[in-house]
């Protein structure tokens, strides 16, 4: 059985007044699911902002920029690793993954679409010590099945807008990473779950991979680190 990361929205009690100066409850948590199968929360994303703050990380979150930690805990008592942007341009972003101690443990490369490999948004993961896995989002017979809905979905946004109702569909946003002819990742958008496939992958990785995916989402999703407070 494949190892699964996924993360979801936390509850918090909307009544409970905080201190002034306590930070903000942590909104969202990763849940992974060992090979036994038994599933348990084992981070809680923040993000990381940059000296100017929330306008600064959203100006430079346009650009493909992204920072966060991933707690162990909701007091952040302890910092499982963190996720830094080391370049972001012409439509090309590097991130890199560093553990507790500052050590690395791997860097992801997005390309959006049309730059550089083909039609399709591609992702390149790197685990420290390890093979360059490379995925592309979507395939590309769904592809050719979405586009040409785009002028009735846009005509169902501007419903659902107008009357509160209405559902758009996403376009294809499963992965399948690739590395020496085996397919150690992948991202199936039911249920937003990254699966490890290859048992050597550090669980902490893919992590990392799973919190930085749902900050791209399309444009009917709601990114997480998107938030403007």
């Amino acid at each position: 059985m494949s190892r699964a990361l996924t993360m979801k929205g936390t509850r918090h009690d909307s009544r409970v007044v905080l201190p002034e100066g306590a930070p903000q409850p942590l909104r969202w948590q990763v849940e992974f699911t060992d090979d036994s199968g038994t599933t348990r929360t084992v981070g809680y994303p923040e993000r990381l902002l940059p000296p100017g703050g929330v306008p600064a990380y959203l100006a430079a979150r346009g650009s493909g920029a992204r920072s966060f930690v991933l707690w162990a805990d909701q007091d952040r008592g302890e910092r499982l690793l963190t996720l830094v942007t080391t370049s972001a341009a012409g439509g090309v972003a590097t991130y890199q993954v560093l553990g507790p101690r500052g050590e690395v443990l791997g860097t992801f490369v997005r390309a959006k679409a049309l730059r550089g490999r083909g039609i399709r948004t591609h992702w390149t993961v790197t685990p420290a010590g390890g093979p360059s896995a490379v995925g592309f989002k979507g395939r590309i017979l769904w592809w050719c099945v979405w586009w040409p809905l785009m002028p009735v979905q846009a005509l169902v946004v501007v419903a659902s807008l107008l009357s509160g109702g209405g559902d758009v569909a996403r376009g294809p946003r499963r992965v399948i990473w690739r590395a020496a002819g085996k397919s150690p990742l992948e991202f199936r958008s039911g249920g937003d779950r990254l699966l490890l496939h290859a048992p050597e992958w550090d669980w902490r990785l893919g992590a990392a991979l799973a919190v930085l995916l749902r900050s791209y989402e399309s444009w009917v999703g709601v990114s997480w680190d998107a938030d403007k407070k």
